[in-house]
């Protein structure tokens, strides 16, 4: 299955979250076959990020998106689980500080955006400026209303110097959000993840799905498409985003680089440090 064409949003498609299942690809889907299918791309997304930090002359930004408790935090430990972490950064943008607050709202973001050879993830991003900004009325509709084109500008800046730009949109249903908010209410080991907010927003559920719908539609573009990944079963999440990430990697041409000394000149230098030792060696014993 290729889930890049199947769970990409076109450039100026509509978007209707209540027509995508977060059950797909449903109970009858093999857990088993999908986990054994994930690792395989996770091994892969390991492989080529090396010859991205090494070849040092692209780079990959990953936007995670969701409702609370739709799995970014999850899905980050099983897609990067096997990447150096030299060459890999998460990055979580909250409310705004005080000198955040004294720019653009992109300034913050681009600050962050990975280097030549870096791969970021954004657990949350810019777009919390048409969603949770919208839907709580933070800023005037001629003020957010504005930012889907500015955010489009953003990004075609990046991926013409080199950014690859992916995002994913995890979609779970108001059900399947507040099974697992039970789920940390009964696990002691996860009980610190839970807020008063986190129901709160609940309330806002039809307006979170109305704000995401037209970000969808209005940003999803050629060098910056949007994914909608139906999230309710972990395991499928895991298995499609890891296997977007991997194909798209596979398709930026990776390459280890050329050597950039006279490896002649250095294997002299070896050897001649080579005899030097051993004839040091030699004199001791004697």
């Amino acid at each position: 299955m290729n889930y890049r064409k199947k769970f990409r949003v076109e450039p100026g498609a509509k978007v209707r979250l209540a027509k995508i299942d977060p059950d797909a690809p449903g109970k009858h889907a093999s857990r088993q076959a999908a986990i054994a299918a994930a690792a395989q791309h996770i091994e892969r997304i390991a492989r080529l990020q090396y010859l991205l930090y090494a070849d040092a002359s692209q780079s990959l930004l990953v936007v995670l998106q969701g409702l609370d408790a739709a799995g970014k935090d999850g899905l980050i430990r099983h897609l990067f689980t096997g990447v150096n972490p030299q060459g890999v950064s998460v990055v979580s943008f909250k409310k705004p500080t005080e000198r955040e607050s004294a720019h653009d709202f992109l300034w913050r973001i681009h600050r962050r955006a990975p280097a030549k050879g870096e791969i970021v993830i954004y657990n949350r991003s810019h777009y919390e400026d048409v969603l949770v900004v919208r839907v709580h009325g933070l800023v005037p509709r001629a003020v957010w209303s504005k930012r889907y084109d500015l955010i489009n500008d953003f990004e075609k800046t990046l991926s013409e110097n080199g950014t690859r730009i992916l995002k994913f949109y995890l979609h779970i249903s108001a059900e399947e959000q507040l099974a697992r908010f039970k789920a940390r209410l009964d696990d002691p080991t996860r009980q610190w993840k839970i807020s008063e907010a986190d129901y709160a927003e609940r309330e806002y559920w039809p307006q979170y799905v109305e704000a995401y719908e037209e970000a969808l539609e209005r940003t999803s573009t050629k060098h910056a498409p949007w994914f909608v990944i139906p999230s309710n079963h972990k395991w499928f999440r895991n298995l499609a985003v890891s296997q977007i990430v991997a194909d798209t990697m596979d398709d930026m041409g990776l390459t280890l680089p050329r050597p950039r000394i006279d490896l002649a000149a250095i294997r002299s230098k070896y050897h001649a440090a080579k005899r030097e030792q051993r004839d040091k060696g030699g004199k001791a014993e004697s």
